[in-house]
């Protein structure tokens, strides 16, 4: 078979943080005879070159390259590029891992769309993923027409073809930013760029060192001069205007304005905080048009014009506000319609911990020339947020919470300007959101997988964008409180629940257990009359779902059952016909399972009512409780065994 895929990796001393990367290239859906992994080893001195070397010995589709280093990840890629006979290459960090079914995926999308370079969907464990550029899938994505300028790391697949014959390869050397000229470069001179939004494709993984390249601190001075690199790339393939200027305008805000903005300044030392601001001023007054930095938010807007004026305290000072603003987002209602689950919020910002008021009449247009102190910025970012209040946003997004993989969710937003005080001068501005989950299709089209999932809102107001958990809800919870009933849709149980002790929203997807509510269900709620069982459980359904019952005693069976909406409304309803033919005598204890996926296994949770078999037939009984003993946590189990056994033996002593 002709190879389909190249995957190449660059590697240079990721000790046990490689281990992930391997296992997901080895375990990809395309047939290991459709693909081909490249490891390109820039001089490891850690155990990775014997590790890889194993892996190729045992792997036939596994390459490894050994080369001196070379100091950055650019000549790796490009040596990779160069022994690849893939029909595409796809760029993968050797700390960062994949899905498992994205090579099949993300080729099969290019190859049907007749992309150049295809960009698969990212998850960011413990560290930021472009957001908005995966909201759907863009079949034929520009810089246009799409938020393509967003996502600027390598992580993507191109058509090896297209890179050899516009001569496209990334720059190579101890440098910074060799992504930015290589990327930008493939999206201007692309016939197409396909972006793959409803499969997480690429899980990027900050490490628990933090030791990732891009986390390092790095040389002002060097780093911008890249920067203006990938700006000579826009400037060569773009003409002057609207569309140019948006280009630039990432590198402004991302690179420059976000650098001297809130926590991410002020966490600076001083002394590199101040060395940084020059840089950047300096790319600021050369680079950038005033058509650049006028399509900028309020505040990042404000944070430019102070950089271009080479204003740096009023930059600090500016950061030192930004700081204190913050979301607060509290949780309206959770309640379960016809099988989707409905979350009502409230969410605004905050200024120090209370409410940020805003004018309920801002007059003029905001001049474009840099504010004349910090009160006049921050009474412009105010007055600027009302006029644009119409605009704003307030999404909920459903995060997997061992991958960080997350979803947005249909909802509807209304804008609520609530005056403050008796003269109405200051107004509050709040969101309003009755989002629906739906957990058929909550994750993109298809059901989240079992595990934990939380909730975030992102919030796009006045300049900003925010995000945050929602929550907490008050009064605090208890550690067994459930913020709705347990629901069963699409063979899952579904435990909306507040987080402890943050008391935040959460969702367990066939991972609840004692807190989907089934403890409560007493012996004299659960019927047996002849041979079938019913019984009302504190279960939402969408309509009538099959279940299977095991039956663990003397033996143990498993019988098929349904559960059905209760008349009332009020949950659900059990039922089930009994073997009773094959119960032997003594003790039966119950649980059930949702007809699982079928990729799944059953997943059973236990009812406390048992059935005692018996010469009077079939009786429901609460079976008895564990010791006193027995209710000890193990590791107070142990110490009384020491402590008995110890007395025992002293006492055997004395009677010796």
């Amino acid at each position: 078979m002709p190879v389909k895929v190249s995957v190449i990796v660059p590697v240079y001393n990721p000790g046990a943080y490689i281990e992930d990367c391997i296992a997901s290239l080895l375990r990809q859906s395309l047939p290991p005879d459709e693909y081909e992994v490249l490891f390109v080893d820039d001089g490891s001195t850690d155990g990775t070159p014997a590790r890889l070397d194993a892996v190729a010995a045992e792997h036939p589709r596994v390459t490894v390259v050994h080369q001196e280093n070379s100091g950055w990840s650019g000549k790796p890629r490009n040596v990779g590029i160069a022994a690849a006979e893939g029909e595409y290459v796809m760029f993968v960090d050797n700390d960062d891992y994949l899905g498992d079914e994205a090579l099949e995926r993300m080729y099969d999308y290019g190859v049907a769309n007749d992309a150049d370079v295809v960009v698969g969907k990212m998850a960011g464990k413990g560290r930021g993923v472009p957001v908005e550029l995966f909201r759907r899938n863009h079949p034929r994505a520009t810089v246009e027409n799409a938020p393509l300028i967003d996502s600027l790391t390598p992580h993507k697949m191109f058509r090896r073809k297209f890179l050899d014959d516009i001569g496209l390869r990334f720059p190579e050397g101890r440098r910074r930013l060799e992504d930015h000229v290589f990327v930008t470069e493939a999206y201007l001179r692309a016939s197409n760029v396909s972006v793959l939004s409803d499969y997480v494709c690429y899980y990027h993984v900050r490490r628990d060192d933090a030791s990732n390249a891009g986390f390092q601190r790095f040389d002002p001075g060097g780093y911008f001069k890249n920067l203006r690199e990938a700006l000579d790339v826009v400037e060569e393939y773009t003409e002057p205007g609207p569309l140019r200027d948006r280009l630039l305008r990432r590198w402004l805000r991302n690179e420059m304005v976000e650098r001297m903005r809130g926590r991410r300044l002020l966490k600076l030392p001083v002394d590199y905080r101040r060395e940084l601001f020059d840089e950047i001023h300096k790319v600021v007054v050369e680079r950038f048009g005033p058509g650049v930095a006028a399509g900028l938010p309020p505040t990042q807007r404000i944070v430019a014009a102070l950089i271009a004026a080479d204003r740096y305290e009023d930059v600090v000072a500016f950061a030192e506000w930004e700081a204190s603003v913050a979301l607060r987002a509290e949780p309206a209602g959770v309640r379960w319609e016809d099988g989707t689950l409905r979350v009502d919020f409230a969410v605004e910002y905050t200024v120090g911990g209370e409410p940020m008021t805003f004018p309920s009449d801002p007059a003029g247009t905001p001049s474009a020339d840099p504010p004349r102190d910090v009160a006049d910025a921050i009474s412009r970012v105010a007055a600027d947020s009302v006029a644009r209040f119409h605009t704003a946003t307030a999404d909920l997004l459903l995060r997997e919470r061992a991958t960080s993989a997350q979803y947005f969710q249909p909802g509807e937003v209304t804008r609520e300007i609530v005056p403050v005080g008796d003269n109405g001068e200051r107004v509050r501005l709040v969101l309003r959101n009755s989002a629906v989950v739906d957990p058929a299709t909550a994750a993109d089209g298809v059901p989240p997988g079992a595990g934990l999932w939380d909730f975030f809102l992102r919030v796009k107001l006045g300049g900003w964008t925010k995000d945050c958990r929602l929550g907490p809800v008050r009064p605090g919870p208890r550690r067994d409180r459930t913020a709705a009933s347990a629901g069963v849709v699409a063979g899952r149980v579904v435990l909306p629940y507040w987080t402890d002790p943050h008391a935040n929203l959460a969702l367990a997807v066939d991972n609840a257990d004692k807190r989907v509510g089934l403890g409560g269900v007493s012996a004299e709620d659960v019927t047996v009359t002849r041979d079938r069982l019913r019984a009302p459980l504190p279960l939402h359904l969408p309509g009538t779902t099959d279940v299977l019952l095991r039956l663990t005693g003397p033996a143990r069976h498993e019988i098929p059952g349904t559960l059905s909406p209760s008349p009332d409304g009020s949950g659900a309803l059990l039922e089930a016909v009994l073997p009773v033919a094959d119960l032997k005598r003594g003790l039966w204890r119950i649980a059930l399972s949702p007809a699982p996926p079928a990729d799944a296994e059953p997943r059973f949770l236990a009812l406390p009512p048992a059935l005692r078999v018996g010469g009077g037939g079939v009786q429901v009984v609460r079976p008895p409780g564990p010791s006193a003993f027995q209710r000890l946590s193990r590791g107070a189990r142990h110490l009384l065994g020491r402590v008995r056994r110890k007395a025992a033996s002293q006492v055997r002593a004395w009677r010796t």
